[in-house]
């Protein structure tokens, strides 16, 4: 066998090949674009076994066969025209010229005599060819949008129909210059076979040049999905996930619907719109159903009851996959088109294997939540359980004294019912009951600042005289309160609610310098803002202490419970106080045994006045901008 004779039984076996597999599928799924291929290749493989035939019988072939011949070689450009049509809207122009041109070709094959004159020939060199560059065209800038096996299947098409339209201007150069027929036809051999090598690539690749062809956009999609699960919530890693199932696929939509079990609807976002929709009422959610991918190539026709939103959005074609982790059905991942894809089997292939890891990174995510959540309900018992023991120490204390004094005066009234009343002992009581009544008032302060109903009604208030009175309060002759502000710092708070403020700070500050010494309290304006500072000579707080020192039941690591009680409430609740007012608090300090200083910065009044400082007329003394209170 000569070589050429070699080439040529080579391509014909690939392109009866080609014909065998696309015909099986085409009777197995029976859709346009399935038929269409099954037609283009069911030509070509004719034409393959018209000359088998005749070479086999040893026979000369007639004109009605050749007539018939070249009608289904003629067929060919239109044919590719047909699967141009199932992925884009060719111009209604061509499509109709490239019919007529059919239509007259073909009439023209059994009117004219062989051989044809010179300018048919080239006429209908002219319609092959030039049908045929439109339609590779069209795969390439199909190609051009498309990513992975779809992609290089649609190039290898256009690559083959381009090989396809220079064997038939080989043969046309055959027929205008015998001279050089050996030429012509050796080269036509050449492109006919990697026609048919292209065409096998394009239209029945082998499954493992798919799966080479796949793990590029795989892989990218695996490198950026890795990262999702820590994304801050379930909304923000599905939007991730469908711009990069949308990428890896080379379409602009890709929905993602989460399943809500406990209203039994499929909830996704389309365009910023969110729908709730009962998985018996769309196409995803037969997927869902079922547990099955699904290719739906006319939504309209197969979901008529949705055709506004499906006109809406432009979705003429969906495939859709169920996202499943084990045996939590989690929702559907769908990609919808305006085109039913050309190669819609090895799409919805890449669709099912984009959902199983949509599936895995939500699971994780859920994993990551539920872990969240575990921490959060044990750091919440650790929390009740330190306030419990906090509260049940701190309330144990004046409870005892007022139970331990209550008897003692009990047992004196008995013993001598004519005594007098114990006074210091009533007092005690009394001193006792108060301090437990601050304790379980600070306690409803907590509920009341995780509901953000701490602060109650706002009135007009002069800071200056509030937190003055306060200074003097907390002035004795072991610890000095120096208050420096202007004159007045006037603004709408809750009255009663800052005197707990400034109570709360300077006791603390007194509390914490068991050394005594000053007490310092700077208040002055800052733009818009009151900036109140408290600053003591105490024990100081530990720098790893002032980012905790305002949660609940926190107390500095270098407090010691037995010298210092309390149930570490008391900053939480202030911070509560001046959050409210629209206001922020802080402490910073040196470090231990070095003091430390609490800054509250609270909104005022663009109106609000700052005039010069004078002697009032209470025995505080007005001095430089300076307020010291003294005794």
């Amino acid at each position: 066998m000569r070589a050429d004779q070699l080439v040529q039984l080579v391509t014909q076996i690939l392109f009866v090949l080609i014909f065998l597999a696309v015909g099986y599928k085409a009777v197995r799924m029976p859709r346009r674009v399935n038929v269409d291929i099954a037609l283009l290749f069911g030509a070509l493989a004719s034409l393959v076994a018209v000359g088998w035939v005749t070479e086999a019988l040893k026979a000369t072939p007639g004109p009605l066969l050749l007539d018939v011949t070249s009608a289904l070689a003629i067929a060919l450009p239109y044919l590719l025209l047909r699967l141009v049509e199932d992925f884009s809207d060719p111009p209604v122009l061509l499509t109709r010229a490239a019919a007529l041109g059919l239509a007259v070709s073909m009439v023209s094959f059994f009117i004219l005599t062989r051989p044809y004159l010179p300018w048919v020939t080239l006429l209908y060199v002219a319609y092959f060819v030039s049908l045929t560059v439109y339609v590779a065209g069209a795969f390439v800038r199909a190609a051009g949008s498309s990513t992975g096996v779809t992609r290089r299947r649609m190039q290898s098409v256009a690559i083959g129909s381009l090989f396809l339209s220079a064997t038939i201007l080989l043969a046309g150069f055959q027929a205008a210059v015998p001279a050089l027929q050996v030429i012509w036809q050796g080269l036509g051999n050449v492109c006919a076979l990697a026609t048919g090598l292209w065409y096998f690539v394009g239209f029945a690749p082998p499954g493992w040049l798919r799966r080479a062809w796949q793990e590029p956009e795989v892989r990218a999609y695996l490198g950026r999905a890795a990262t999702l699960p820590q994304l801050p919530t379930t909304e923000a890693i599905v939007r991730a996930l469908e711009v990069g199932v949308a990428n890896a696929l080379g379409t602009e939509h890709a929905v993602i619907g989460l399943w809500d079990e406990e209203f039994q609807v499929l909830r996704f976002t389309l365009d910023g719109t969110d729908y709730q929709m009962p998985p018996d009422q769309i196409i995803v959610g037969r997927v869902f159903r079922t547990q099955r991918p699904i290719f739906s190539a006319d939504t309209v026709r197969d979901n008529p009851d949705q055709t506004a939103m499906y006109q809406q959005y432009a979705s003429r074609a969906i495939l859709a996959a169920p996202i499943t982790a084990g045996e939590s059905q989690l929702g559907v991942l769908a990609v919808y088109t305006a085109h039913a894809p050309v190669f819609a089997d090895d799409d919805l292939v890449l669709v099912t294997l984009l959902a199983d890891q949509a599936a895995v990174i939500l699971e994780t995510r859920a994993l990551i939540d539920e872990g969240a959540r575990v921490r959060a309900m044990e750091e919440a018992t650790r929390l009740k359980d330190d306030f419990l023991s906090a509260a049940a120490h701190d309330l144990k204390t004046p409870l005892t004294t007022m139970v331990a004094q209550a008897q003692l005066l009990a047992h004196r009234a008995k013993r001598n019912p004519a005594a007098p009343a114990d006074l210091e002992g009533i007092e005690r009581i009394i001193q006792q009951a108060n301090r437990l009544k601050e304790l379980v008032l600070e306690l409803l302060d907590v509920s009341r600042v995780e509901y953000g109903k701490l602060v109650g009604r706002h009135e007009t208030v002069d800071l200056v005289t509030l937190v003055g009175d306060a200074c003097a309060r907390h002035t004795t002759d072991f610890y000095q309160c120096m208050l420096i502000a202007p004159e007045q710092l006037v603004g709408t708070y809750d009255r009663l609610r800052l005197m707990q403020l400034l109570d709360n700070l300077l006791e603390n500050a007194v509390k914490y310098s068991p050394e005594g010494g000053e007490v310092r309290v700077t208040l002055e304006r800052e733009a818009n803002n009151a900036h109140l500072t408290v600053t003591d000579q105490g024990i100081g707080i530990p720098a790893t202490d002032l980012p905790h020192l305002f949660d609940r039941f926190y107390r500095g690591i270098n407090v010691d419970d037995r010298q210092f009680a309390g149930l570490g409430l008391g900053l939480y609740i202030c911070s509560g106080i001046v959050e409210q007012h629209g206001g922020r608090l802080w402490a910073t300090s040196p470090g231990p045994g070095e003091g430390s200083a609490f800054h509250a910065v609270l909104p005022l009044p663009t109106e609000s006045l700052e005039t010069p400082v004078n002697i009032s007329d209470d025995g505080v003394q007005l001095a430089a901008g300076t307020l010291v209170q003294e005794e």
